[in-house]
């Protein structure tokens, strides 16, 4: 099993898409990329601590690879609008992709290259660094949309994502026939 750590706007949307993922084991909503130790959801909210709301993938290589990962992830949300992602707004919503390895900085940084030659015309402003620490979220905030999937913001702001993750990667879910 591998890792990839990921943000980009609110962590329940992308927990939603990733647990739908062949492959993906495990998708957990945390904070990362901040100077705070152990901050709560009240801090990064604040803005000062630095974090990002991030999900940690953890995922069977032999199934889907990290450039899948990183091809979902750009579908997903817009790279191109500096700390926000829709009506969430703030540097705790930035994206980042925060690697564990050298094989995948070099992915996220030629995939990020792939789409600003292709699609991005505004440019990526995705962050790429370094993950130093992961901290875990609440848990309230695990398994968001699977225990409130009828609340405003999963109906307005998930489900859009969720169906544009059908679409475009129906081919990538659980129970695909590949």
């Amino acid at each position: 099993m591998e890792q990839a750590t990921l943000g980009g706007g609110c962590f329940w949307c992308l927990e939603a898409v990733y647990q739908q993922v062949q492959g993906v084991e495990a998708v957990v909503s945390g904070y990362a990329g901040g100077h705070v130790p152990n901050p709560t959801y009240r801090q990064v909210c604040g803005k000062d601590t630095g974090h990002a709301e991030v999900v940690q993938i953890t995922y069977d290589p032999a199934q889907v690879s990290y450039r899948t990962l990183l091809e979902i992830f750009f579908t997903i949300h817009n790279p191109t609008t500096r700390n926000r992602e829709g009506a969430d707004v703030g540097p705790q919503y930035r994206s980042i992709i925060l690697w564990h390895d050298a094989e995948q900085r070099e992915t996220a940084e030629a995939v990020i290259d792939e789409l600003n030659a292709s699609v991005f015309s505004d440019g990526i402003v995705t962050e790429v660094e370094p993950l130093d620490t992961f901290y875990e979220a609440e848990t309230n905030h695990q398994d968001y949309y699977e225990t409130n999937p009828s609340r405003p913001y999963c109906r307005a702001v998930i489900d859009p994502k969720l169906k544009k993750l059908r679409q475009k990667h129906a081919d990538k879910l659980r129970g695909a026939v590949a």
